[in-house]
């Protein structure tokens, strides 16, 4: 669907408009707030950011029917600023969730939960840039896949493919990923 389709099915029907924006630009939209957030937020703090830039989306197109700019350029411009907005709360609360209370140090203050946690999301960031370096659609694929537990077909229609090529590409990429990771010395231990 093109530009020039949203802005007459805007005209037409907001939420056939709505819908159409949304499965169009829902990857486009992830992938902006995942890799802002990958590292801060959960995938509940995730899926509320992405709702929360579509929302701003719908309202600016609503109030401006006539609007005139790339779609394209201002929704990537929202979500990039929203998952910034929404990285510095959950950064300013975390640091403001941490209390050391007689309790709490017992669980926290240990040396090896500390090295555990530290080693844990340093895998985490490995394991999501060699997701990055498959590639599109292939990343786009393992992150809906594994992250988001879609199904092929749900994941077929955000990506212009048929559910079959999906499972190809998939399958395809979790070889390649698997590769990726074990030259980064990451094997059967840490992941595989």
């Amino acid at each position: 669907m093109t530009e020039t389709e949203l802005r007459l099915l805007l005209a037409e029907s907001k939420q056939k408009c709505h819908r159409a924006i949304f499965d169009k630009f829902c990857n486009y939209v992830y992938a902006i707030v995942i890799n802002v957030l990958r590292n801060s937020g959960s995938r509940e703090d995730i899926e509320d950011c992405v709702s929360d830039i579509f929302l701003k989306v719908y309202k600016r197109l609503d109030k401006d029917t006539d609007f005139s700019g790339d779609i394209k350029g201002f929704i990537g411009t929202v979500s990039r600023n929203t998952a910034i907005d929404a990285y510095r709360r959950l950064s300013l609360q975390n640091i403001r969730s941490v209390s050391l209370d007689d309790d709490d140090e017992k669980e926290f203050g240990t040396d090896e939960r500390l090295v555990e946690n530290t080693e844990r999301k340093e895998l985490a960031g490995i394991i999501m840039n060699k997701i990055k370096e498959l590639g599109e659609p292939d990343s786009t694929i393992i992150i809906q896949q594994y992250y988001y537990n879609r199904t092929a077909k749900e994941i077929s229609q955000s990506v212009s493919m048929t559910a079959t090529a999906v499972q190809k590409r998939s399958s395809r990429a979790k070889l390649k990923l698997k590769a990726l990771l074990a030259e980064a010395g990451i094997g059967k231990e840490g992941l595989i």
